[in-house]
């Protein structure tokens, strides 16, 4: 782990982290979802799975071959960790719409 804090400073010191979170492990999870109507509650993830989400990273890339380079260097590659990588979704437009549906003020 200390080598990948390391990573994670020179992310930092070069300007490409924006933010990063830990996640607690699975079997503190709890899981929404709607069956037939009704709110389920349950614990544990979120879905069946061999693989656990541990956590995110905040980047800032030019674009995806920027982060696949960025994320390659990672010390956690090299341990067997798998990252997804996906862009930010701009939800700025939606939820402009959606508060002048609902008359929201600004």
């Amino acid at each position: 782990m200390d080598q990948c804090f390391e990573y994670d400073q020179e992310l930092k010191d070069s300007g490409h982290w924006a933010g990063g979170y830990a996640l607690k492990p699975t079997a503190m999870a709890t899981s929404l979802r709607t069956q037939a109507g009704r709110l389920s509650i349950t614990d544990g993830p979120f879905a069946e799975t061999k693989e656990q989400l541990g956590g995110i990273l905040i980047l800032e890339a030019n674009d995806l071959n920027h982060a696949i380079q960025i994320m390659s260097k990672h010390p956690s590659v090299r341990m067997g960790t798998t990252w997804e990588i996906r862009p930010e979704a701009d939800l700025d437009e939606m939820v402009a719409q959606s508060e002048a549906r609902r008359g929201v003020a600004k």
